[in-house]
């Protein structure tokens, strides 16, 4: 099911969304915001990996559990 809203665009914005839309503007838009919600989720990702490779407890317990996981597989 499509959900419905209206908003506003000024005029410039507009004649681009005429010229770019073509005859399914909405098709366009939807496209754009699907596109850059998966360009903001794939920043947010690297960002916490980023974020998990800076932090030494967490790189401890991560080699911590390595050497568990090795131990066990060899047992």
């Amino acid at each position: 099911m499509m959900e419905r809203t209206p908003f506003s665009l000024n005029p410039e914005t507009f004649a681009f969304l005429q010229e770019v839309g073509g005859t399914n503007k909405s098709a366009y838009i939807n496209d754009l915001l699907t596109r850059e919600r998966q360009r903001t989720l794939e920043e947010a990702i690297l960002q916490a990996n980023e974020e998990e490779a800076q932090d030494s407890a967490y790189q401890e317990d991560l080699s911590e559990w390595k050497t568990t996981l090795s131990e066990s597989i060899t047992d």
